[in-house]
């Protein structure tokens, strides 16, 4: 997919709060969450490294961050931003330049690697080579000339790196093993946070379309696609009943279910466009709230 031309500037400079915009905040749950989640199951049969903690979730968050950049950059520049139904864009509106969003995104990733260098130094050299493939599989989800993000993978990546990779890499670096309660948490986690981008892919699947990024909701259709979601969403309520055989008090994270429903109402009823933009924040919410309370229960149990 070739680029377009450079997108006109806008009337006005971008303030702190496009910045703050362009970094999505609704999204940062996606960072936080496994890291807690994962420090959780770390605590069911471990002490806490509360400085490893912090690393991890500044990782997370600057990886986040990063990513969210990236993808501002390369959608703007192939107009993917062009036509689209959710918050206003820095690179598609036109309001940074694209080299200086493209900046922005690496230099949150230089955050994650200099921070996950230090995580690795304190507990295992090879989570460096865990820590390349995480920043470039966040450049490369809609980066380079093959972007995975435009085949249909964006959500198998996010399951894969802020579910499987950050929630057990957090608990090997708190404790040095990984237990069956953290591949629960970590698919859980993944499953939910999956459903946060397929969410956001939903809402633009007329766009996607005709910008030619084929999204998995492209792929499975409108339908599908909000069957997936709910597939996904609810994954974590079927985690809070397995973690019970750990512990009973994992039972507590069922807490986060009606927080689960009011995010599944626009997708179950058919929403378009903007009313599908609650669901992502809905979603990182409930999100959050499980793996909060999770965490507590391992740690309690």
């Amino acid at each position: 997919m070739t680029a377009r031309t450079t997108p006109h500037p806008a009337d006005r400079p971008a303030t702190i709060s496009d910045w703050l915009e362009g970094a999505r905040p609704h999204t940062w749950a996606n960072a936080f969450a496994p890291v807690i989640a994962g420090v959780g199951a770390a605590a069911h049969h471990s002490d806490i490294l509360w400085g490893r903690a912090a690393l991890a979730l500044i990782v997370a968050w600057a990886l986040i961050v990063g990513v969210n950049y990236a993808n501002d950059y390369s959608d703007g520049i192939r107009g993917t931003d062009d036509d689209r139904s959710g918050p206003q864009r820095l690179t598609g509106s036109g309001l940074v330049p694209p080299k200086t969003v493209k900046t922005a995104a690496f230099a949150a990733f230089g955050v994650a690697g200099i921070v996950g260098l230090a995580l690795a130094l304190l507990s295992a050299w090879w989570l460096v080579l865990v820590g390349v493939a995480c920043i470039a599989g966040a450049w490369f989800y809609t980066g380079g000339d093959n972007p995975y993000g435009y085949r249909g993978l964006g959500e198998v990546a996010v399951f894969v790196f802020f579910g499987l990779v950050a929630v057990l890499g957090t608990e090997f670096s708190q404790s040095g093993r990984i237990s069956w309660p953290g591949v629960t948490a970590a698919i859980a986690v993944g499953a939910i946070s999956a459903s946060v981008n397929l969410a956001n892919n939903l809402r633009d699947i007329p766009s996607d379309t005709e910008a030619g990024k084929v999204t998995l909701a492209v792929r499975l259709g409108d339908a599908n696609t909000r069957k997936a979601w709910v597939a996904l969403a609810a994954m974590p309520l079927i985690a809070s009943v397995v973690l019970a055989f750990a512990t009973p008090w994992a039972l507590a994270g069922l807490v986060a279910a009606p927080l689960i429903y009011v995010a599944s109402r626009p997708v179950t009823g058919n929403a378009k466009g903007p009313d599908l933009i609650p669901v992502l924040g809905m979603a990182g919410r409930a999100m959050l709230l499980w793996a909060v309370v999770t965490a507590l229960a391992l740690a309690l149990g």
